[in-house]
């Protein structure tokens, strides 16, 4: 072979390396940081007119979303009675590599559409991924070659193993630790595992998990997670479990606790089904905490839906009105504005330059002006074939959506 052809081959590859590993990171629930904000996408002038499908694969049921790391997809779904674990290529869709599972599990009545795939979203870490199952299986494997490294599994400690409608916590990783709610209904734990052997580090509580996922902040200069339980909104210090604070909200009757807490200047944004909008704010005073309640919103409601900030705003899908999306001043709790009715059970949202981009559960995905003061999209796309319960991974280029059963890789035409 003649030098320059050795030299082009070369190149090539090359530039197919860079390529593939300049992907999106996007590790966790709700992208790099867990909190929908999506830093690294520069909002088009125009967005297109449509977009352009470059692959599609059954990957089987769950509103798991795909994640992005080290330049593979890695996504979390059920098959044929098992629960089953995906590395893609993220330029074919193509299997790297498979892995599954058993797990007995079959969805109340009332949910029998959303079927009985896993609801928590995977997370990736220092070369390793964590799943955590619908019944509550904690799983971690080695991201390059798909071998799994150890499985924890608290079925044995409690009665019921999951909240009612399944494991929806998505795990949380912070530098040498993986941290999950275990148990169901009145009675669980959050334990925090080391990454790499699956060791106890800390446990906490015995107030059981919730359908909503924690996040990881700094409040009065200590790291600590942020978790909506069963029972409380709670600051657990991270790198021991010691509770520092709690705001008594529990879950009773049809009040779920499904959505994310949100985190601004100190605030902590809590809302549930039928208990409206708080502002929360924990203060350390004189070595004690307290929680102040800023505000409480009572006339939008965040159910299932986890809402994100833009600029000051809190924007989010309030239950009444049988779905009703809507933006509202973060200082004030006032709102800004409602959009119409019947918009859906669920929704995601992503946080961009000074837009938001909206995925609704029947499969549209809206792009609306975070500054406009009424809701009036700005172009809307039509990017799957069944319901849309697994939230968007936004690329530099397009999005990967995941449906009922199908992944979905867009791009921009």
């Amino acid at each position: 072979m003649r030098a320059p052809s050795r030299l082009f081959i070369a190149l090539a590859a090359l530039c197919y390396l860079t390529d593939l590993h300049s992907e999106v990171h996007w590790p966790e629930w709700l992208g790099p940081n867990r909190d929908g904000q999506v830093a690294y996408f520069k909002t088009p002038g125009k967005w297109p007119d449509g977009l352009t499908q470059s692959w599609n694969i059954n990957i089987g049921e769950g509103s798991a979303m795909p994640i992005i790391a080290n330049g593979r997809i890695y996504a979390h779904s059920r098959q044929q009675g098992e629960e089953v674990v995906w590395a893609l290529d993220p330029k074919t869709g193509r299997v790297i590599w498979r892995e599954s599972y058993p797990v007995d599990y079959s969805i109340q009545s009332w949910g029998a559409r959303h079927g009985n795939g896993p609801l928590s979203n995977p997370t990736f870490a220092d070369g390793r991924l964590f799943t955590f199952s619908v019944t509550g299986i904690l799983s971690a494997w080695d991201g390059q070659s798909g071998d799994l490294l150890w499985r924890r599994d608290y079925a044995h400690q409690f009665r019921q193993t999951h909240p009612e409608w399944g494991h929806s916590f998505s795990p949380l990783v912070d530098g040498e630790q993986v941290v999950v709610h275990f148990g169901g209904g009145h009675s669980g734990v959050l334990v925090a595992l080391n990454v790499a052997t699956g060791d106890v580090a800390w446990t906490e509580g015995e107030d059981g998990p919730s359908h909503a996922s924690p996040i990881l902040v700094n409040l009065e200069g200590i790291r600590q997670i942020v978790e909506w339980n069963y029972e409380s909104v709670v600051g657990i210090e991270s790198g021991t479990g010691k509770r520092l604070w709690a705001y008594s909200l529990p879950h009773r009757g049809s009040n779920q606790n499904s959505p994310t807490p949100v985190y601004f200047k100190g605030h902590i944004l809590i809302g549930g089904e039928n208990r409206g909008i708080r502002s929360l704010e924990p203060k350390l005073e004189n070595g004690e905490w307290r929680v102040i309640e800023n505000w409480h919103r009572r006339d939008v409601s965040l159910n299932m839906a986890s809402a994100i900030v833009n600029g000051d705003s809190l924007f989010g899908k309030s239950h009444f009105r049988q779905g009703q999306f809507f933006r509202l001043d973060i200082q004030t709790g006032d709102v800004i504005w409602r959009g119409p009715s019947r918009m859906g059970e669920y929704a995601t949202f992503l946080s961009v330059d000074e837009q938001v981009i909206i995925l609704k559960d029947d499969a549209t995905l809206e792009i609306i002006d975070a500054n406009s003061q009424s809701y009036d999209p700005i172009i809307s796309y039509e990017i799957a074939e069944s319901p849309t319960w697994a939230a968007p991974v936004l690329l530099e280029d397009g999005f990967l959506i995941k449906d009922r059963t199908k992944l979905f890789r867009w791009r921009f035409e």
